[in-house]
């Protein structure tokens, strides 16, 4: 039964990859990233910009700033869009 539940769930997985992957949803997530990343760099970290204290340490947290955001925007888009195919396929049905 577990190796039946692996299958579904890869199949899941590959389905969630492709959408995340796509150009619109790399697209709209970069553009989330740009924006919202940079007023969060200048929130947290811009003193430390300014100073000129920019360590490995720091330059590793700015671009965790940036990525986080990417991450969000891109688990959104994919939820909204298996939300909307899921909601088109039971219409379907009905």
């Amino acid at each position: 039964m577990s190796g039946w539940w692996l299958v579904i769930r890869c199949d899941g997985l590959a389905d969630w990859l492709a959408l995340a992957t796509s150009a619109s949803v790399v697209r709209r997530a970069t553009v989330v990233a740009i924006v919202v990343g940079t007023i969060l760099v200048v929130i947290n970290h811009g003193d430390a910009i300014v100073r000129g204290d920019l360590g490995v340490g720091r330059l590793l947290r700015i671009g965790l700033t940036v990525v986080v955001p990417y991450c969000v925007s891109t688990y959104s888009s994919v939820s909204a869009l298996r939300a909307a195919a899921r909601r088109a396929r039971e219409e379907a049905v009905s």
